[in-house]
């Protein structure tokens, strides 16, 4: 009973809620021709598209990216799962370049990872920002606004935004951590590159527990595919939690719906999520100290 209302916890109502929804439409089967059954064929074959497709402008000569997207793949588990009880979906493994298309734990981390939902309280139900690299797919729908120097992210999910600069400037300084660590962009080609790091290692990955600390360092790729899909793919590394650095990718879809908008989700409201996980025995997630640190 614990395990299982740990798994509540984990997913919380809200998600609950935007998976039942999804499951009344079809998924996409295909972006820009793509499949989307296998991860890591959708970006081998994304790969090729960049280099034949030539992405719209802004005014000021770079990829427009601006519009309403939906996310392809979930955040229940970024490695291969079943469906369950608590209405997971099944889904194929996002890691595309470990042999086992597994995230690389250290030992002792694997053994954490084991634990993690029957021990924690999720982040997310928590509503606190969900992180990088896991923004991208987080529920609900995602809205990209660009100016001269800078890419605006929105996300519907607890109405959270990253502001990414475009113009050359430092990071902030180590001692300041964020959710979603401190981003800053820049163009090669037609691909917007981010580099992320300052994160305060408090969020997790996705529902099933996969995690980082605050060493985490991300370099996200985002490359327009064709007028209606962003492939994208974040090179992650962590020495005090990983192997190896290692990929996950995953597409974003134009909503083309008429009249669509964001709502202002408050995610807050009637979240009786941690209430119920502290019934169970979990405890709020405050991050991890690898051994012997």
């Amino acid at each position: 009973m614990t395990q299982f209302l740990g798994r509540f916890a984990a997913g919380t109502l809200l998600v609950v809620v935007w998976a039942a929804a999804a499951s009344a439409q079809p998924a996409p089967r295909t972006a820009a021709g793509c499949s989307l059954a296998d991860p890591a064929k959708f970006h081998a074959c994304a790969l090729d598209k960049m280099k034949t497709f030539t992405p719209p402008r802004t005014a000021d000569g770079v990829p427009n990216m601006q519009g309403y997207w939906e996310r392809t793949y979930t955040s229940q588990d970024i490695e291969e799962h079943e469906a369950d009880a608590l209405n997971t979906q099944a889904g194929p493994s996002i890691v595309v370049d470990t042999p086992d298309r597994k995230v690389p734990y250290q030992p002792w981390a694997m053994e954490l990872k084991k634990t993690m939902v029957a021990r924690y309280i999720s982040p997310l139900a928590a509503c606190l920002p969900p992180g990088v690299p896991r923004y991208v797919i987080a529920p609900g729908p995602h809205e990209i606004i660009q100016t001269p120097g800078y890419v605006v992210h929105l996300l519907e999910f607890a109405h959270m935004h990253r502001i990414i600069p475009t113009t050359s400037r430092p990071h902030v300084g180590s001692g300041i951590r964020l959710y979603i660590g401190d981003s800053r962009g820049r163009w090669e080609g037609n691909t917007l590159v981010v580099d992320v790091r300052n994160s305060n290692g408090l969020t997790w990955i996705d529902n099933a527990g996969n995690f980082f600390s605050d060493a985490l360092h991300i370099v996200e790729r985002y490359t327009m595919i064709d007028a209606d899909a962003i492939h994208y793919q974040a090179r992650i590394e962590d020495p005090k939690v990983y192997t190896r650095p290692w990929t996950m990718v995953s597409a974003l879809l134009r909503n083309r719906q008429p009249g669509f908008q964001l709502f202002e989700q408050a995610c807050h409201e009637g979240n009786r999520s941690i209430e119920g996980g502290e019934n169970a025995g979990l405890k709020p997630y405050r991050g991890v100290v690898p051994p012997g640190r």
